[in-house]
């Protein structure tokens, strides 16, 4: 007590001396060979900048600020460095550099890891294993009748909405969360064995089971989706506050934390369904889809996943196939319908003559065969994932090697994390040219070397998407049957972003009707 009547009058000055000595330690001894690179001076620190640009929900657009203020290799982070440069990618992501995922994946694990958020190499290799023959060419195409079967009933509704005014007008509409009704019904289809309902209800709400056997609830899995990605995203730059996140009076991270418990919750609920049901031989006849190859699933020893493993792979797979695809599908679509306003009778004359001649007369819904070899459709998939980035951020990477690492002059030593955005490479006018912000499907009619590496939506090397096949096929027949079937007028400037993991259109405001012409 004595002891803390003395310090009492000097409380004022030893906490500020204490923060800036935890800070400026570190600067000068542990990180003094990052002190050389350029980067916002608090960033220099610690991960504050950063973390505050993520809980903006604009990393992506403060990194990207930072490399255009300061060049290609930039510090973001006490110990992170950002590379903007298409080689990075080799450097930081490609197999066999033996690389760890930084820390920043801890705050997206509840319970289990999954193949997304391992951090262990050789656990990561036992799961990528496991569920490699999920994504293979042959069990991905006995995906498409679920798709299709989605989809169909996401026409239905565009019908409903379409018809509202008379044939010749256009209904307004936000199509921002039709696509993300539409892809979780899809994912939900397909790693759950039933559709959420969002299409058929048109609404934002699914079931929901906080732990195994406990009361069902509903809640919004778009909004727990969007506030998840957010806050993870956040406190895995700022890992000290996670502890104390849900006791903090911004409610961004009371919310998200419980976002998390409840996205763990609708895949717990959906699980639970499919596989009690399967254990008390009520479950029907067994169906093609992503639930059943990872339960089927062993790795080296014969073992099969357990239920808590299921239920973490079928949790990856209900973000990976519910958030970028619906983002990157709205995405995709807008720039199709501002390319066509920047230039009228360029983009959707052409796209529709290529769907109208691959796709029988009367047919509602694109097969995948139908669609999957349109080049033109392909073009314009290709440069709206481009302008986009779905995948915007820089997928953090830590140094191992004790010698540490290279990249052209820049060495960068062990327990460095490294980092490559996609954001920024996609919109480089080095490499794409001075028309880099146009929606320009031809220039991928002759792409050069830079251009080619430096396209990066899936991420690169053993760590990147493993159902990118998917994504393509339901990108594919979802942007083929849209822009077959309707036609469309854009009612908004610009397309505005907010970025959780991933990147996601805030809204898109159309003008849509039937092209009846065609049916």
């Amino acid at each position: 007590m004595a002891l803390l009547s003395l310090l009492t009058p000097w409380i004022g000055l030893l906490i500020p001396i204490y923060i800036a000595l935890y800070y400026l330690i570190p600067y000068f001894t542990t990180y003094k060979s990052l002190a050389k690179y350029p980067g916002p001076f608090p960033a220099k620190f610690s991960n504050l900048w950063l973390g505050l640009a993520a809980r903006r929900g604009q990393k992506f657009a403060a990194v990207d600020w930072a490399h255009r203020k300061y060049g290609k290799v930039v510090r973001i982070g006490f110990n992170h460095v950002s590379i903007a440069d298409e080689r990075g990618l080799e450097t930081v992501y490609a197999h066999g550099n033996g690389f760890l995922k930084d820390h920043f994946y801890e705050a997206f694990v509840v319970g289990t890891t999954g193949v997304f958020n391992t951090r262990d190499r050789v656990d990561h290799t036992r799961k990528r294993k496991m569920i490699a023959h999920a994504f293979s060419p042959k069990s991905v195409g006995e995906f498409e009748p679920h798709m299709t079967s989605n989809v169909q009933r996401w026409v239905t509704q565009l019908d409903r909405i379409s018809s509202s005014t008379p044939p010749d007008s256009f209904t307004e509409m936000n199509a921002m969360p039709w696509f993300s009704y539409l892809a979780f019904d899809i994912i939900g289809d397909l790693a759950f064995g039933a559709p959420f309902g969002m299409v058929s209800k048109g609404k934002d709400e699914t079931e929901v089971q906080l732990i195994p056997g406990g009361p069902i609830s509903y809640a919004p899995a778009v909004e727990v989706l969007n506030r998840r990605g957010e806050v993870s995203s956040t406190l895995g730059l700022l890992p000290a506050l996670r502890p104390w996140a849900k006791y903090l009076p911004d409610p961004f991270f009371r919310l998200g934390v419980s976002a998390v418990q409840n996205l763990n919750g609708i895949a717990v609920a959906a699980v639970a369904a499919r596989l009690d049901a399967a254990e008390k031989g009520v479950a029907g006849e067994e169906r093609n889809d992503l639930l059943t190859r990872l339960v089927q699933g062993k790795d080296a020893a014969g073992q099969k996943m357990g239920r808590k493993e299921v239920t973490a792979e079928a949790l990856t797979q209900l973000i990976a196939g519910s958030d970028t695809i619906s983002n990157t599908c709205c995405a995709v679509f807008y720039w199709i319908l501002h390319g066509e306003r920047a230039a009228p009778g360029s983009i959707i004359p052409r796209l529709q003559a290529e769907l109208d001649a691959a796709i029988a007369e009367g047919v509602e819904v694109a097969s995948y065969s139908q669609v999957k070899h349109l080049p033109f459709l392909k073009r314009c998939i290709d440069e709206g994932m481009r302008l986009h980035s779905t995948s915007a951020l820089g997928l953090p990477r830590i140094v191992t090697a004790p010698e540490g690492i290279t990249f052209e002059s820049s060495h960068f030593p062990c327990g460095t994390v490294l980092s490559v955005p996609s954001f920024t490479i996609h919109h480089l006018e080095e490499i794409w040219g001075p028309d880099v912000e146009d929606f320009k499907p031809d220039r991928w009619l002759n792409l050069s070397t830079r251009q080619k590496m430096a396209f990066n939506p899936f991420s690169y090397g053993p760590r990147a998407c493993v159902g990118q096949n998917v994504a393509v096929m339901e990108l594919q027949i979802i942007i083929g049957s849209v822009f077959r079937r309707y036609a469309f007028e854009l009612h908004q400037k610009k397309l505005v972003s907010h970025e959780g993991f991933s990147k996601k259109p805030k809204e898109c405001w159309v003008g849509i009707r039937r092209r009846e012409e065609v049916f």
